[in-house]
């Protein structure tokens, strides 16, 4: 059996080559792609989470893995409907997205399709999208636009309306088909996207968009969308991008001129009022017919548009764009959200920034001279930072939050500090991003508060308790920490409050967010573990399979007994995963003593 590096690199490759692939569906019979799959999406907390039936990844066993490949070797697997919940839409009060929950199965057959596609499709992508992808993400995508898009005028802000609900399934076969020339593939994304969903528990027919909660969904949506970057990159930037530099400023000339013409003559004043003067204009000129650019960029369904020109073109561009999409791939663009923008006067929404192009009235240095020009700006938008103190406030003012008072001092600072390194640090490229201050500081009056009322107690006591000075790359800062104290000499836990810098920072090294590979001799310590074959717990080698919890926390369930062999173990090793046999697994879960030799000899032999 190939290995599932080889088998990848070599799907890659042709990739690389833009060669079609045949026989893919027979790729999904190899078990080391599934232990890959495994490896990525077991960690998920979507993987606790049933769908439309009780199947989840506790119980994982390499039997399922052969079970799914048996059936589709005989083409007999079939998709089970997705169960539908809502979840509340970003900034929207009322408005709700749906959210398909699949079973552990179909997402386990859904990231080795994943692996998959994206090894083939990923050469081949736009380096314009930058969504679901590995390596990129939203920094990327700004960081583009800074570095990218200096001098540009107008923005064109796009939305695709109910992008993912709307994928039209004839268009993205014919897409996949192009390169996929493989019919039972093929058939076996068709069962995907046409087998329906449960809501209520009452069954509804998808006879549109991509599976939303599926593992698949994002490389899919990729595969559609890219089409579009493709369209963009060959028909509307070469047609609006000419010209090797603008056209000098005539009025700019003349004064270049005069200042030289008052040097010569010892006119000093005259050259000073003149040099204040040139650094109010653009040395170029603005308007100049023979000079455009068009710069692009996507982001899963959002996309922006950069032109430096007149904003009819920038209207004509948005006609073109939103023709293609109705026309070619059956989508509308949002009105409401696909916006023209003035980058000199007004703000571009885009990836909860705000874009803004600098000109020389913008910022000056000390001594009056031209210090921006053009520059692309990124910020935060004051919106974003009232919204984010919102949780933290009570009638305007910072308060305690009196559900966190249950959990100890260690996770109370942990998960406010998690919380504020989450929201700085993705604001990270923002030139004002020193407006987070306002937040610090809600959130460290209600952390203090939170503390000194589990502790009936005052907040000037809460500091003298856990003061610290922190150790950061900018060296010592004041800040919070609680430490907890661990035996067998180990070093102690330490959450800590504070040293979290919000200088800005405008280079973005390239994103690793993937778990490492876990084919061949680096598999996770997990692979290796259920490889051994072997229970944790009684030593028996039959029916193995790994019993997952949700949380290390969940070990203290309420009512279950404290000297439970398998919890000790679990929480001994810190792991949120046991490997065991089918009848200490039913034991877990009965809540009876694991571990018992006699049962486990009745079980084998009941095997036998």
């Amino acid at each position: 059996m190939q290995s599932a590096e080889a088998l990848l690199e070599i799907i890659r490759e042709r990739g690389r080559k833009r060669l079609p692939l045949e026989r893919l569906y027979r790729c999904l019979f190899n078990p080391e792609l599934y232990l890959v799959a495994y490896g990525r999406i077991y960690r998920n907390h979507g993987a606790m989470t049933p769908g439309s039936t009780a199947e989840t990844v506790d119980g994982m066993c390499l039997a399922k893995i052969q079970a799914i490949i048996d059936a589709l070797r005989s083409e007999r697997y079939r998709w089970s409907p997705a169960r539908r919940v809502y979840i509340k839409k970003k900034g929207a009060t009322k408005s709700r997205r749906g959210l398909g929950l699949p079973t552990w199965s179909d997402k386990l057959l859904q990231e080795v399709m994943r692996l998959l596609l994206e090894a083939y499709y990923e050469p081949q992508f736009s380096d314009h999208s930058h969504g679901f992808r590995p390596g990129r993400g939203c920094h990327t995508a700004l960081q583009e636009i800074y570095t990218g898009w200096r001098g540009t005028t107008w923005f064109v802000e796009g939305d695709i309306a109910q992008c993912f609900d709307r994928l039209d399934h004839q268009v993205l076969r014919s897409i996949l088909a192009e390169k996929i020339h493989d019919n039972r593939f093929l058939r076996l994304v068709d069962g995907l996207l046409q087998v329906g969903y449960l809501e209520q528990w009452r069954y509804h027919a998808t006879l549109s968009g991509s599976p939303q909660g599926g593992v698949i969904s994002p490389i899919l949506s990729n595969i559609y969308l890219d089409r579009l970057d493709k369209y963009i990159e060959a028909k509307l930037l070469p047609a609006y991008n000419r010209g090797a530099r603008r056209a000098e400023n005539p009025a700019y000339a003349r004064i270049a001129h005069a200042i030289e013409t008052a040097r010569r003559n010892h006119r000093v004043e005259e050259v000073r009022q003149l040099r204040k003067q040139m650094q109010h204009m653009p040395s170029k000129d603005v308007n100049d017919p023979g000079f455009r650019r068009l710069r692009y960029i996507r982001y899963a369904d959002d996309w922006a548009l950069g032109l430096t020109g007149p904003k009819r073109e920038a209207e004509q561009i948005k006609e073109e764009v939103g023709q293609f999409l109705r026309d070619e791939l059956k989508l509308e663009l949002s009105e409401a959200k696909t916006l023209i923008t003035h980058g000199r006067t007004q703000a571009a929404r885009f990836l909860g920034y705000e874009i803004v192009v600098l000109d020389n009235d913008s910022k000056h240095d000390r001594r009056g001279r031209r210090s921006i020009n053009g520059q692309i700006g990124l910020k935060v938008p004051a919106d974003v930072v009232h919204a984010k103190c919102r949780p933290y406030l009570h009638h305007g003012r910072p308060a305690r939050i009196a559900g966190r008072m249950v959990d100890s001092d260690f996770s109370i600072v942990a998960q406010y500090q998690a919380e504020f390194r989450g929201i700085a640090e993705y604001y990270q490229l923002a030139f004002n991003r020193h407006r987070f201050r306002r937040l610090k500081y809600a959130m460290e009056v209600s952390l203090t508060k939170t503390l000194a009322q589990k502790y009936r107690t005052t907040v000037p006591k809460v500091y003298r308790r856990y003061r610290a000075a922190l150790q950061t790359d900018l060296g010592p800062r004041k800040g919070l920490r609680v430490t907890v104290e661990r035996g067998d000499g180990r070093p102690p836990l330490a959450a800590e409050w504070g040293g979290i810098s919000l200088k800005r920072r405008i280079k973005v090294s390239r994103l690793d967010d993937q778990p490492r590979r876990v084919w061949n001799g680096d598999r996770t310590e997990l692979l290796q573990r259920l490889l051994a074959d072997v229970c944790e717990l009684c030593g028996s080698r039959t029916d193995v399979e790994v019993h997952h919890i949700r949380h290390l926390k969940d070990l203290n369930v309420k009512g279950r007994p404290k000297r439970s062999t398998w919890a000790r173990t679990m929480a001994a090793r810190r792991r949120k995963t046991l490997v065991v046999c089918r009848g200490c697994h039913e034991d877990i879960h009965a809540g009876r003593p694991t571990g018992n030799s006699s049962r486990r000899t009745a079980l084998e032999s009941r095997v036998r």
